[in-house]
């Protein structure tokens, strides 16, 4: 059975060698985390070479979610942070590793979904995975060989979450009447947006487009959204759609 204890789901996404999953659940069980999800390991799933490794880690691969991409292997969290050691282009805002774990602890106080993102080893996460993200953890690492194994990274943030978790927290959010908006919601969000602009004509020219459409999700995940918010932006696009219609 998994522990009681709130934590954040440690999400490895396109992991290429099952060794490394296996070596980051013994890294993520070394500081009591054991909710692993994996999205679309190369070499396949449930990986033998991921369980040898993982030693007396075994369990948190046999209750690990296996899933083919980000968005939905992170629909069921409030708030996601992407793992990076390389600028993106995008704007979005970027936490020390500490820093990080301090936040993740107080949202989870307050009841959020938190999961953290990690890249496959050979040039870890692309832009369309860290658009879906509404932070960055970026470790001050050598400029000079900034790659990190993929378990070390793994290793590390569950170390300040440890530390984290372990300390007390003064401030909180007053939710007024309102849940935070999940991931799927934000997404189901997104993709409404994007069709009413399609229909508008905005993404123009066709070379942009997908440029486009992930800067437009990467706005939607730096937002915190409460579901109540997202109600409001679909009921406005609903109406403006009903205004067009009617005509003026």
């Amino acid at each position: 059975m998994k522990s009681p204890i709130k934590q954040p789901c440690i999400v490895l996404v396109r992991p290429q060698m099952g060794e490394n999953i296996g070596a980051a659940a013994r890294a993520m069980w070394n500081f009591g985390l054991d909710r692993m999800r994996v999205v679309a390991p190369r070499d396949g799933w449930p990986s033998q070479k991921a369980i040898a490794m993982a030693s007396g880690a075994g369990r948190l691969l046999d209750e690990a979610g296996h899933f083919e991409d980000v968005a939905t292997a992170t629909a069921d969290c409030h708030f996601t942070f992407a793992t990076t050691a390389r600028a993106r282009g995008l704007t979005k805002q970027i936490y020390s590793p500490e820093d990080a774990m301090k936040l993740a602890v107080q949202k989870i106080r307050e009841g959020q979904k938190i999961s953290i993102l990690f890249g496959p080893e050979r040039a870890g996460l692309e832009n369309e995975d860290v658009a879906q993200a509404n932070a960055l953890v970026s470790v001050p690492v050598n400029p000079d060989f900034p790659s990190l194994n993929l378990a070390q990274c793994v290793l590390l943030l569950a170390y300040e979450w440890r530390r984290a978790s372990q300390e007390g927290t003064t401030t909180h959010m007053e939710m007024a009447k309102s849940d935070w908006a999940t991931g799927e919601e934000t997404t189901h969000l997104a993709r409404h947006f994007e069709e009413r602009l399609e229909e508008a004509g905005f993404f123009f020219p066709e070379t942009k487009v997908e440029g486009m459409k992930t800067n437009l999700r990467n706005m939607w995940s730096r937002l915190p959204l409460t579901r109540a918010d997202v109600q409001m932006f679909h009921g406005m696009l609903r109406q403006m759609v009903r205004w067009k219609e009617k005509g003026p």
